[in-house]
Order: structure tokens, then sequence, then C-alpha cells
């Protein structure tokens, strides 16, 4: 209030601050002269939008905070994972070592180890009492790095290759000579591709985690069985579990041996990528926690491979398995003899001019796979 209004003559100053006490009350009102209210739905619209733009925002935030939630969560599951990952120091240098390649090449390997299974645990996956690592799955996956079809070439584990310090053996001996090491080593010299990254699954690491998903589906043309492998399928369209099959691609006993096994393996591999992510896996916590803890116990990675890249991996491998990329095995000229057991022999030329496109990052054609 100023002075001037407050030393008004003939009273004018008490009438002055009741007016400038109305004057208040007009602002405060929302513009109404002499007690005279707003026309109608002025003041109501502004009183009644208030509490709906405070729901909006109250909804805004829940929205927010439930995303936030949901990242956190999918980065703890993903850093649990990449944590509880074994590891080795499979992609070491050698002298004269293959040059960087284009796109991503993976070395994918199952062994036979039985680490870590208890003796009812072996005999239920008939794994026997072996010790040590030997490998009877090899395959090299390329990812194209322009985003092409990816390929998945399976490596028969007879096959006749030179391995360093150790002559001319089969493939799988090189594993048992040096372990993962001298098996990248060998693979790299005999394709002249070099691998960006490893994985190795285990007899009962694949076993869990067939298992972590419900089994896997496959069709059989014929009946299997094989005590050797400890299965016993019939022919037609089945749910494998675990122990069955770990023995379906284990086993060898067909006319083509080892090179029906490797089709077995590619199968199978297909058939459990599609089950692990499709929606009534990763919607499921009954199916997706046991897959993530299975994830972590299962797979021995090189030193610098961690989670996400099995996830690009796994993304690869759907491709593959929904006919987006190719796989078959490494082009066959035959069988031979070598230190009194049988081997398989490559198609040096057809050989050469698949992994030649591979190590160039071209496209691979259907007829360029064995």
């Amino acid at each position: 209030m100023s002075d001037w209004s407050a030393k008004q003559p003939n009273g004018r100053g008490s009438a002055s601050r009741g007016q400038q006490r109305g004057g208040y009350d007009y602002y405060r009102a929302g513009g109404s002269r002499g007690g005279r209210s707003s026309p109608r739905g002025h003041s109501d619209s502004g009183a009644a939008s208030t509490p709906k733009r405070g729901k909006k925002r109250r909804w805004g935030r829940g929205i927010g905070v439930t995303l936030l939630l949901v990242v956190l969560l999918l980065v703890g599951l993903v850093v649990y994972v990449d944590s509880s990952l074994q590891r080795t120091d499979a992609l070491a240098d050698y002298s004269g070592r293959v040059e960087d390649t284009p796109g991503t090449n993976w070395l994918l390997v199952g062994s036979d180890s039985r680490e870590g299974l208890d003796e009812s645990r072996r005999e239920e996956l008939s794994a026997g009492d072996a010790g040590g690592r030997r490998t009877d799955t090899m395959m090299l996956m390329h990812i194209p790095a322009g985003g092409g079809k990816p390929v998945l070439v399976s490596l028969p584990r007879d096959s006749s290759v030179p391995i360093a310090g150790h002559g001319r053996n089969k493939l799988n001996a090189a594993f048992a000579f040096g372990g993962p090491r001298l098996l990248v080593r060998t693979v790299e010299t005999i394709t002249g591709v070099r691998m960006d990254h490893y994985a190795e699954i285990g007899l009962g690491g694949f076993a869990n985690l067939v298992e972590s998903v419900g089994g896997v589906e496959m069709c059989l043309d014929q009946p299997l069985n094989d005590p050797k492998a400890g299965v016993n399928l019939s022919a037609g369209c089945q749910r494998l579990d675990g122990s069955q099959a770990l023995g379906f691609v284990r086993s060898r006993a067909y006319a083509e041996g080892d090179l029906q096994r490797v089709e077995n393996q590619r199968r199978l591999l297909g058939a459990l990528i599609d089950k692990t992510t499709s929606p009534a896996t990763l919607l499921n916590p009954f199916r997706m926690f046991p897959l993530i803890s299975a994830t972590g116990d299962t797979f021995l990675l090189d030193n610098g491979d961690h989670a996400w890249h099995l996830a690009g991996l796994a993304t690869a491998m759907g491709d593959i398995s929904s006919g987006e990329g190719l796989s078959g095995t490494v082009p066959i000229a035959g069988f031979g003899r070598l230190n009194g057991q049988s081997v398989v022999r490559w198609d040096s030329q057809r050989a050469s001019r698949l992994f030649e496109a591979i190590a160039a990052d071209r496209a691979v054609s259907e007829r360029m796979l064995g």
C-alpha cells in the first residue's frame, strides 16, 4: 500500500483500503469486478484441468519408473551372465598367424568334458569315465560385416589335417594335443580364416541347456538305437530331453558315420536356438531364469568374449535356422586311412574356394558347401 492512499481525506483512506482488499480479491478471483464473477466456465475449466494434468504427470512418471526398472533388470541379467561365463586364452597370437579377415568368425566346439558331472549324472548321460577333454563337434560360423547371410560350416572331427608340431592327424587330435589354442591355430591354418571368437560347450552343459528350455522337437526319418551314445529313439517327430538330445548329436550309428553326425548336430543346434529365442521361453520366467543360469555354467569362451557376443551369435544362428542363412559341411572328397585309422579327406579345390570367399567376406552360395 502506498503512502498516498493511506493519507486520502474524508475517510477515503479506509475506503481505499477496502477497495484495495477488493482489488486483491479481483486478481485472486481471476478477473471479476465489483464482486461479479467471471463468465461461467472460464475459471472452472482452469481448476478442472489441474488434476487432469496432475494425473497425466503421475501416469508418465510411473511409466518412466517402470521402464527404468526393466532396463536395470536387463542390464543386471547381462552382467550376471557375463560374470558367470567361463573363459580361457583360446585366441592367443602365434608366429605366422593369419591376418585379420573381414566379418565376424566364431569357432564353435563341442567337447566331451565331464567336468562337474557326478557319477549318477555321468551314467544318466552315458558319458563314461574318460578323463580330459576331446572334441566331437567343430563348426566355423561366419557373420558378414555388411549384413549378408551368415554361414555355418561343419568341420568333421576325423578330417585329415596338418597340426603344428604333430604332423598330419585327425582334426580333433589338435584339441587333444594342445587344447583350444592349438585347435584354433589348426583351423586358422587350414582355412585361412582368422577366428574372432571361441565358444565351447561340454556334455553336461549341453544337456542342461536343452532341459532348461523344456526339451527340443526333432523329427527322425528312421529309428536310432545306439547303446554307445546311450540313445534309443523311434522314427517320427518327438521331444528330446537333455540326455536324448546329447545322445542324438553324439551318435555315429549311421552308414555315413561322422558326416551324418555333423548334420544332426546342425539340426539340433538350430532347433535349440529356435526354442531358446521363442516368446514361450523369453516371456516365461520359469523358462527364462533356468536358461540364464544354465548359460553361465555351459559356455567356455575366449578371454575377450562376453555375453553380448553370444547374443550376436544367437541372432546369426536364428537366421540360419529360419532359412535366412546357409549351413553345410566342408566339401568332402572321400575317406582314407591315416595311422591305421579312417579319416575324412577334404575336396581341396572346393574347400579352398569356400574359405577364400569367407576370408574375403564375399557371398557364399549353397553349392559351395558340401
